[in-house]
C-alpha cells in the first residue's frame, strides 16, 4: 500500500542546493507527497524573487510526481495544516542547525499537535552547502557550480553583474 503521508518541506531555496535536492528527494521516497513550500522570506533580503525560487525549485523537481512546489507567507504550521499535511521535514546539517530546528519543531508542535516534524540529515557530499555560502562565493566570483543543478546555476550566472 502506498502511503498516503503529506509531508512539507518548507523553506527560502535562495537558491535550491544539492543539498535541498537531496533531502527533498529522499523525503519523496518516503511520503506520498512532498509539498516543498517555498517561503516568501520578509525577514531576508533575498537574491531571487519568490517566484524565480519557485520557478527554479519546480524546474529542478520536474520529473518527480509526488513533488508540488508552492510559495507560502506567514506561519509554516498554517500552511501545513491547510495542506492536510502530516509531517513537516527539516534539513539538519549540524548541532548548531539541530539546536535551531528542535526549538522550531517544539513550537511547531504546540501550534499544530498533529503535524509530526522529522529531521535528516543530508548526505556526507552536501554536509556543507548551504544557500548563503552559494550566495556569498558567487558574488565574490568563486565556482558554485558543484553546489547547485545546471539549472540554477545558470540563472545564478544571470543574476550576478559581469
Amino acid at each position: 500500500m502506498p502511503n498516503s503521508v503529506i509531508a512539507v518541506f518548507p523553506g527560502t531555496f535562495d537558491p535550491i542546493t544539492l543539498g535541498h535536492q537531496d533531502l527533498i528527494r529522499r523525503s519523496a521516497a518516503l511520503f506520498g507527497t512532498v509539498i516543498v513550500a517555498v517561503a516568501a522570506a520578509h525577514h531576508k533580503k533575498t537574491m531571487f524573487t519568490l517566484d524565480e525560487r519557485v520557478a527554479l525549485v519546480r524546474e529542478v523537481f520536474a520529473s518527480l510526481n509526488n513533488v508540488q512546489v508552492e510559495r507560502f507567507t506567514g506561519l509554516v504550521r498554517d500552511f501545513a495544516v491547510s495542506q492536510g499535511a502530516g509531517a513537516m521535514v527539516r534539513g539538519v546539517r549540524s548541532v548548531t542547525d539541530f539546536d535551531y530546528e528542535a526549538q522550531l519543531a517544539g513550537m511547531n508542535k504546540a501550534l499544530a499537535p498533529d503535524v509530526e516534524t522529522v529531521f535528516l540529515t543530508p548526505d556526507s557530499r552536501y554536509q556543507f552547502i548551504s544557500s548563503t555560502l552559494v550566495r556569498e562565493i558567487a558574488t565574490l566570483k568563486g565556482d558554485v557550480s558543484p553546489f547547485v543543478a545546471p539549472v540554477v546555476h545558470a540563472r545564478l550566472m544571470d543574476k550576478l553583474p559581469t
